[in-house]
């Protein structure tokens, strides 16, 4: 069976939101029909590069009779008032992650999302990485046994600027919210949480009271135990690994190196290219595969798309995070 083309309307047209247009573009199921940014040079350079209609408005997106999905990639505080219009007008919705800062507010979106019936997905597009999907499945047929640990370990290149860190809402809801969303892709039920934050190099998180550097402990219901592991900073460039561990057995995801070439001479051996530069390298498979299966949501409702109670789960863990490595204390979670 044939389809015409997705619509999509996209909002906001920064880094990420440029990643997804070019996607909708090459993709054959969707196309890009409108284009909306406050800051309405970019939408416009958006659609010269990948078509669409532009407006500084969203409202006029929202009204338009040729939109039939709407993805979101403006800034954070914009993402609630958006998905409720989104749900209003009856229009499926694919968001960028977090859904907010404030749980209060996701909390009180909650009911209307769930009465609406309409599809909205959030974008935590690494449950759509080939290597990690690989080893969840793995995981689930049993290779390894019940899982009794898993390491995620997640450190950016550089710190962000000082500018960011002060309305990124904190590492843990800003850098961690990625790691508890794919610790729940393998163990959904996470019961308590045990964080530790620290300041070590970056002015920016100091001047703002973030931490720089954090290790967070997840304890699954079914008594697995989850690491992660994050830093700002890495000077060996993006480091993305992950381990599933069992009794009978491990399985790693290592880091993605530029090339396949590696040198060995009398000095050194099996020295290789540097790890890809940051997450739009890293993740560029999986931000298509992402779109494919909002697609799929849409049309027939099978899909594996995050939901919108994925993200409030994701954000009630970072709190809880926050809470832990301030206070000092262990945090239990309920995410029903």
């Amino acid at each position: 069976m044939t389809h015409a083309p997705l619509r999509f309307g996209l909002i906001g047209t920064g880094r990420i939101g440029q990643v997804h247009a070019a996607n909708i573009a090459a993709n054959r199921d969707t196309t890009l029909s409108w284009v909306a940014d406050p800051f309405v040079d970019g939408a416009r350079s958006v659609a010269e590069s990948f078509g669409g209609r532009v407006t500084a408005d969203a409202d006029e997106l929202f009204a338009a009779d040729d939109v039939d999905a709407v993805l979101i990639a403006s800034p954070t505080p914009t993402h609630v008032d958006l998905i409720e219009q989104a749900v209003d007008r009856g229009i499926p919705v694919l968001c960028e992650k977090p859904i907010d800062l404030d749980i209060a507010r996701v909390e009180a979106l909650r009911p209307k999302v769930s009465a609406a019936g309409v599809p909205v997905a959030l974008g935590f597009n690494r449950r759509f990485d080939p290597a990690f999907v690989e080893v969840r499945a793995r995981v689930a047929a049993g290779e390894i046994g019940a899982l009794e640990q898993l390491t995620i370990i997640s450190r950016d290149p550089s710190a962000p600027p000082a500018a960011y860190v002060a309305v990124s809402g904190g590492i843990f809801r800003d850098m961690t919210i990625h790691d508890f969303d794919m610790a729940r892709f393998f163990l959904p039920d996470i019961v308590e949480v045990s964080a530790v934050g620290s300041t070590t190099f970056d002015q920016g998180a100091r001047e703002h009271g973030d931490f720089d550097t954090a290790v967070v402990t997840l304890r699954a219901a079914s008594g697995a135990v989850v690491t992660i592991i994050n830093s700002r900073h890495s000077a060996v460039g993006y480091d993305q690994r992950l381990e599933a561990f069992g009794a009978l057995g491990t399985l790693q995801v290592a880091n993605r190196s530029t090339s396949l070439v590696s040198l060995s001479t009398a000095d050194r051996v099996e020295a290789t290219a540097p790890y890809e530069d940051f997450f739009l390298q890293r993740y560029a498979e999986a931000y298509g595969a992402e779109l494919r299966a909002f697609v799929e949501l849409v049309r027939d409702g099978a899909s594996a798309s995050p939901t919108f109670d994925d993200g409030r789960a994701a954000l009630l863990l970072a709190d809880a995070a926050q809470r832990s490595a301030t206070e000092r204390i262990a945090v239990a979670v309920s995410l029903d």
